[in-house]
């Protein structure tokens, strides 16, 4: 479940969703980090993992077994709160702060118009608060041990930039423009999945999309796919070796 219906979503996630982890494959994802000492991080995704009743508890949980949490966090969630229920999700800054998580939100880019264009209309502004609510906590500032952390994706079937550059581009631009700061970014390049490819297929792009991307392939970058050191835990409680894989 999310409360956005992006563009380029390899989930499909939108507020109509239901599928979620139980609380019993909760609880064996903390029995695993208890047992395993060498699993140091838990990374928690969606969707918008916090629109997750048991999202707090495993938190919690995890923070308690002194475990480093990451939260994918979308930045409007905070406003919009749960799109079924109507659960306010305003206290969430504070509660990361609290526990120290680390927060990695995606911003498609640092103007208006073409973030709203891949995450619907009113994003930016959300967004904008919602780095300036965690800005404001000690995200994002030096020597606060908060880690605020962006991810771009490009907003249609282009490759994306230099990181490097594209976090140059971000620091300063958000920074001259809203006064906000963050640790890193990091660039994702869209999988033809789900949402993304049904729009390349309906704008007839996906075979030049899928051509560009073998254009582009890069043998040294196998290093540091994420399936060479993490462990997917889908809704339904089956394992994967990304979270791309699992789709």
């Amino acid at each position: 479940m999310c409360n956005q219906v992006c563009r380029h979503c390899h989930v499909d996630s939108s507020p109509t969703r239901t599928e979620a982890l139980s609380r019993e494959g909760i609880e064996r994802c903390i029995a695993l980090l208890a047992a395993y000492p060498e699993i140091r991080t838990l990374d928690i995704t969606g969707g918008a993992p916090e629109l997750h009743a048991d999202f707090e508890w495993m938190v919690e949980r995890a923070r308690a077994l002194g475990r480093h949490v990451t939260v994918r966090h979308n930045l409007t969630v905070t406003f919009d709160g749960h799109p079924q229920t109507g659960r306010a999700l305003d206290h969430l800054p504070e509660f990361f702060a609290a526990h120290r998580c680390e927060v990695v939100s995606s911003l498609p880019y640092y103007q208006e118009f073409f973030t709203d264009t891949q995450r619907g209309s009113g994003v930016f502004k959300k967004s904008i608060e919602g780095l300036r609510r965690l800005n404001a906590l000690g995200y994002g500032r030096e020597g606060s041990g908060l880690l605020l952390n962006l991810v771009y994706n490009p907003v249609g079937p282009y490759l994306p930039a230099a990181q490097a550059t594209l976090q140059a581009d971000y620091q300063r631009e958000l920074d001259s423009r809203f006064g906000i700061r963050f640790n890193h970014l990091f660039t994702i390049t869209n999988m033809p999945i789900n949402r993304f490819k049904l729009h390349l297929h309906k704008s007839g792009q996906y075979e030049a999309y899928m051509d560009k991307l073998l254009a582009a392939f890069n043998p040294q970058a196998a290093a540091g796919v994420m399936c060479r050191s993490i462990v997917s835990v889908s809704y339904d409680g089956m394992l994967h070796d990304c979270d791309f894989n699992q789709m």
